[in-house]
């Protein structure tokens, strides 16, 4: 049972709004992982969390996610979220949307989690990649 495997079987009982912003989040997935998709699509999935628990839940769906050997794709706007939860990060154009370049995301680590990637220096290189490929003026 995945609510075993993962640490919430616990919480089986309890309402969404008995938990937390992080443990609602990890129960959607695994909720979603029990019809085994053959893929995931994740979109903006934490940006409704709190700066702290984004890490930790991003941290815990990664694991989660190579545990299970799931493929996610992930939309997001958060380019340290898409660089420490990727292998590949696709760049859209504005519209009409095109795919602008593809980076492939390589961080060499055996212990590769998403924290672990922040702390990496490569990270700041494919940061600083990205945001030149999004061409923002501030």
């Amino acid at each position: 049972m995945l609510l075993k495997k993962y640490h919430l079987y616990e919480f089986k009982d309890k309402l969404p709004s008995q938990l937390s912003g992080g443990m609602r989040q990890r129960v959607a997935l695994i909720r979603t992982l029990a019809v085994k998709p053959k893929i995931l699509l994740l979109d903006e999935a934490f940006s409704a969390l709190d700066y702290q628990t984004r890490l930790m839940v991003t941290k815990d769906v990664y694991k989660i996610l190579k545990n299970e050997k799931m493929t996610m794709i992930m939309v997001t706007h958060d380019i340290s979220e898409a660089i420490s939860m990727s292998d590949r990060v696709i760049v859209l154009s504005k519209r009409p949307t095109e795919v602008k370049k593809i980076y492939d995301i390589n961080f060499e680590m055996e212990d590769r989690d998403p924290l672990n990637c922040r702390k990496n220096s490569k990270f700041s290189e494919y940061f600083d990649c990205l945001w030149k490929e999004l061409d923002v003026h501030g």
